[in-house]
């Protein structure tokens, strides 16, 4: 059997997928499992897990009408349908394009949600509605064990694989059939950064969206608490985006900050974070790596639903949010004025953060947690 899928289109997405690929691969074993994704996540692709990686390019520019960028995803099909035959094809973006390109690549069985007026495209569409409270893990997982008209519903139950939300963030993750992720196998060509010799934590302070992103004043702070509490010495990673953010950061010497950003593929950083002593992050792709890599994992969390999207993995991942009556609105940029305008991400404090990491990774609680435990004691 031949099996073309196609990726996800972003990085967080991408790494939630690991859970779909691998139990794919389990049900297909002597399958040839071809995986089609954009440009920006070709180096996350699981290589361990799937035979072939085709690069497929999206349209660009947002100026292109709906009929030139089908043109493009049309191209792209065309090229792909000539590695074939495909046997089966899973659509794991909900876009009409990517039903599209499943059908003109010529998968015979074609498996994806009936959203955005795709169901036509399909041979087995799997119904949307559902799904669309899962987490997204879930929902690709599903993907598997349902297709195909007027099949029940049955939510597949990855527990067993890793702890999922709303499961008390304290409580010991739940282990199953995977402990651990093989980065070396999955991205056996990434040149892996060699982490400081001595203890550091992890900051990943950037994000694509607004929403999304905490201030920097709030690492600052953080900063400060674990310097003055541990003395350990921090890792600032992410792009170039994040890169004036580290240099601005990295001038207070007494944060005890280092400067890793813009040093190539995200997959690089897979050493990095797995031998970290925590990673704070905001919703972002760098908080799915971490979390993935086993890291014990701290978000700021914004404006996304973490019934849907909250980093998985086989440590601690703790989010920490601020749940104002609009959220979760799941925008990139908020709507609000005044007062109100980020008042999710905003009323992240660092001091409930470092409250959390203390009881994670320190195992001690705060100052006045301690204070409360001596008078009960008295």
């Amino acid at each position: 059997m031949r099996i073309l899928v196609r990726a996800p289109n972003w990085i967080g997405d991408q790494l939630m997928a690991y859970p779909f690929f691998y139990q794919l691969r389990r049900k297909y074993p002597n399958a040839r499992i071809a995986v089609a994704c954009v440009p920006w996540v070709a180096d996350l692709q699981f290589r361990n897990l799937v035979d072939d990686v085709i690069v497929v390019h999206p349209p660009a520019g947002h100026q292109l009408s709906a009929l030139a960028r089908l043109r493009v995803v049309d191209e792209a099909a065309r090229e792909v349908r000539r590695k074939g035959p495909w046997d089966l094809g899973f659509a794991l973006p909900n876009s009409f394009g990517t039903a599209w390109f499943l059908w003109r690549a010529g998968c015979r069985r074609r498996v994806g949600y009936a959203a955005e007026a795709r169901r036509w495209l399909l041979t087995d569409p799997v119904e949307w509605g559902p799904a669309a409270g899962l987490h997204r893990a879930q929902a690709y997982i599903q993907l598997i064990h349902q297709g195909g008209r007027g099949r029940s519903f049955v939510v597949p139950d990855i527990r067993g694989f890793w702890t999922l939300p709303p499961e008390n963030d304290l409580d010991p993750p739940i282990r199953g059939e995977v402990d651990a992720f093989p980065a070396e196998l999955a991205w056996p060509r990434a040149a892996a950064l060699e982490p400081p010799s001595e203890p550091y934590w992890v900051m990943a302070p950037g994000s694509m969206a607004d929403s999304r992103r905490w201030g920097e004043e709030q690492f600052v702070t953080l900063a400060r608490e674990v310097v003055r509490e541990t003395g350990w010495s921090g890792v600032i990673v992410g792009g170039p985006k994040e890169a004036p953010i580290a240099e601005r950061l990295k001038q207070d010497r007494s944060l005890h900050l280092k400067d890793w950003t813009a040093r190539g593929p995200i997959t690089d950083l897979w050493k990095l974070l797995r031998d970290a002593k925590f990673t704070v992050a905001n919703d972002s792709g760098i908080a799915h790596l971490s979390a993935l890599l086993g890291s014990p994992t701290y978000v700021a969390w914004g404006a996304g639903d973490p019934r849907r999207t909250r980093p998985l993995g086989p440590s601690v991942v703790q989010i920490e949010v601020n749940p104002v009556d609009c959220w979760p609105c799941e925008k990139n940029s908020c709507e609000r004025s005044g007062g109100e305008h980020l008042a999710c991400i905003r009323g992240v404090k660092a001091s409930s953060v470092w409250t959390q990491i203390r009881r994670g990774v320190l195992r001690k609680p705060a100052q006045h947690e301690r204070e409360f435990e001596t008078d009960v004691d008295c």
